[in-house]
């Protein structure tokens, strides 16, 4: 049992690897699932979601979801369903939520940029120019989208464990690479990581629901003992201390709630 997730860029044949690997192992395949399941979580709609993936990061203001909020609730959307195990994901950075889970299987797949636009041109009936136009446009998106809501460039290959380019290495190869690497004992579920997996979701869970309170507050959870970090004017701690604890005692799975509120200074930047 195992987690696969797939990095892409658009036209890269990311997809059809992703689609193919799950199918050979049987698996469930997620993408735009995760904005159904965080819209229907926390009563955003879809469509403000989809914008936001697709638009510049400011959106997010307007829409009433800053940076914080959207990213907690991507992320607890995102590791409730990987918590089933036997799942390939691929799309919104899945590999940065999974930091510390040694049954996760990080792939990238890339393409030659002469292959991306051709494949472009055939799909959409559009000329050279105006393939290669949405292909730099699009890459310039996801780049910036990554670095405003996670801090990462996910060109780095170090951020994966498999990068494969596809060309002299076929999407049918790729699956088969990959089938082949995820089988092998370094990414079984053990006891060990399918706690950490345990320990992610359950803090990711307590953040969404204290987002609201406090957007910079910090939460990580260790078999169900949860442990929160925020900073407060120094009137409003002991009452912000309550309100921490009383919302992470409302999610299921937490066992003790440790808070600890320290005071920013009038004169603090």
């Amino acid at each position: 049992m195992s987690i696969i997730t797939i990095s892409r860029g658009s036209y890269s044949r990311g997809k059809e690897v992703a689609e193919g690997v799950a199918r050979r192992l049987g698996y469930d395949c997620v993408s735009r699932d995760i904005l159904l399941d965080t819209s229907e979580l926390f009563k955003i709609p879809e469509i403000k979601l989809e914008r936001a993936i697709h638009d510049a990061p400011s959106i997010l203001d307007r829409f009433g979801v800053g940076k914080e909020r959207y990213v907690a609730l991507i992320r607890t959307a995102l590791l409730k369903v990987m918590r089933e195990d036997n799942l390939v994901y691929h799309g919104l950075a899945g590999h940065f939520f999974l930091q510390g889970v040694s049954h996760a299987l990080k792939v990238r797949i890339i393409a030659d940029i002469e292959d991306r636009v051709k494949l472009e041109m055939q799909r959409k009936s559009i000329s050279e120019k105006e393939a290669r136009r949405m292909l730099v446009k699009d890459d310039d998106e996801r780049n910036k989208w990554a670095q405003f809501l996670y801090g990462i460039n996910t060109t780095d290959s170090r951020l994966y464990d498999l990068v494969i380019h596809i060309r002299k290495i076929s999407v049918e190869d790729a699956v088969d690479i990959i089938c082949h690497t995820v089988n092998t004992q370094p990414f079984q579920t053990t006891p060990e990581s399918w706690q950490s997996m345990e320990n992610l979701a359950l803090g990711a869970a307590v953040k969404a629901a204290l987002i609201d309170l406090n957007p910079a507050v910090e939460v990580c959870a260790d078999n169900g003992i949860v442990h929160i970090k925020a900073r407060v004017s120094e009137t409003l701690q002991q009452d912000m201390e309550n309100s921490l604890k009383n919302h992470a005692w409302a999610i299921r799975g937490v066992k003790e709630v440790h808070v600890e509120v320290a005071p920013i200074s009038f004169y603090e930047d």
